[in-house]
Parts: C-alpha cells; sequence; structure tokens
C-alpha cells in the first residue's frame, strides 16, 4: 500500500485527477471531483504494475452526493435530518456495524449464563464504550436508539430465563431498571451526556 501511495503522489495524481486517497492498512477510498472513472482506471493500472492485486469485489464507483459508500465500518453520503428531513452529506456507523454490534451483545449473553450479573454487566459495557468510541464521529442517534432497543430486549430475555419470571419481564426489568439500578451502558443517554 505504502508504495501505491507513494506512486500517486510522485506521478502528481492529486492535481491530475483532483482527488485525494483516504486509507487505513490496505484499505483505500479515492475522493474525486469529477474524474473518478479516470482515477479508477489509473488505479487498476497502477495496482498492477506495481505487482499488486484490486479486490474488484470491494471496488465499486459512486457519487458520494446522491449514493453512500461503506468504509472502516462507517456510512459516508446522503442522511437525512431527523428534524425536518433535509439532505445533508454526512457519516454514520454503518448498518453492518450495527449488526455486527447487537450479535457481540448476544453471544456475550450466551455465553455468561452462569457468571454473577456484575461480571456480565461489564463486560457488555466493555464492549458498547469500545464501540461508542470508535464510532465518536458523525451522525450517531438513530444507531444508539436502535442498539439500546436491542440491548434492552436481549438483557430482559437474558434475566427473565435467569430468574424464571413467569411473565415477559418488563415490569420487573424495564428500560430504565437496565440502564439505572442494573448499570447497564445507555449510548443514547451517554451522548446527550456528552454534548451538555
Amino acid at each position: 500500500m505504502n508504495r501505491f501511495l507513494r506512486y500517486w503522489t510522485r506521478t502528481e495524481q492529486p492535481c491530475r485527477l483532483r482527488a485525494r486517497i483516504v486509507s487505513y492498512a490496505d484499505d483505500f477510498v479515492i475522493l474525486s471531483r469529477g474524474r473518478a472513472a479516470e482515477a479508477l482506471d489509473w488505479t487498476r493500472h497502477a495496482i498492477t504494475r506495481l505487482g499488486l492485486t484490486l479486490n474488484e469485489a470491494k471496488t465499486k464507483l459512486k457519487d458520494a452526493r446522491r449514493e453512500r459508500f461503506e468504509f472502516l465500518g462507517y456510512s459516508f453520503g446522503p442522511h437525512r435530518h431527523w428534524r425536518d428531513g433535509e439532505l445533508y452529506l454526512g457519516a454514520s456507523p454503518s448498518p453492518k456495524s450495527v449488526a455486527r454490534l447487537r450479535q457481540k451483545v448476544r453471544d456475550r449473553l450466551k455465553a455468561s449464563h452462569c457468571r454473577r450479573w456484575p461480571e456480565i454487566r461489564d463486560g457488555l459495557n466493555a464492549i458498547l464504550r469500545g464501540w461508542d468510541n470508535y464510532f465518536c464521529y458523525g451522525t450517531r442517534q438513530k444507531a444508539h436508539r436502535a442498539i439500546d432497543a436491542h440491548v434492552v430486549q436481549s438483557v430482559r430475555g437474558f434475566l427473565v430465563r435467569r430468574h424464571k419470571v413467569p411473565s415477559r419481564g418488563t415490569v420487573r426489568f424495564s428500560r430504565e431498571a437496565i440502564f439505572g439500578e442494573l448499570g447497564l451502558l445507555s449510548l443514547s443517554q451517554s451522548c446527550k451526556a456528552s454534548r451538555r
């Protein structure tokens, strides 16, 4: 990847293609103003010339003003403002990232069937806090609400089974109890607190 980036700079592609590269490890995105197809052709040629291989399955040409693209767990492109529905260009956690976190929560609760609650709570909070720290950029409110709802549903189901509660447990293990006395981290609440 470093060889490609040096070649990109040495051949003055940023000026010629009116473009920038954003890279992380071996993943990269080329942001171009009006010359994206040309930048893609140049990249294919340069990668081949350097003896590397471009992953065609992950390579896409997108107009970021009209459609979203995913990079490093984020979804970049047009978003709608939740109040007035106006479009703006932004970033948010991708649906895949949210789905992976939900799966981690489910897996953690399955693996914790014989552990004490403080240990389970601390493990879940570490997962939630780590995810929230990584996705600290962009619009997160919708993802936070979805994750909080999933955490409440999963933890409630886990506790109802553990304590053999005859009902669905919505009174005994309410949302307020789960994020309050039981001590789980609410991403929606932590986001509001950090804005103050």
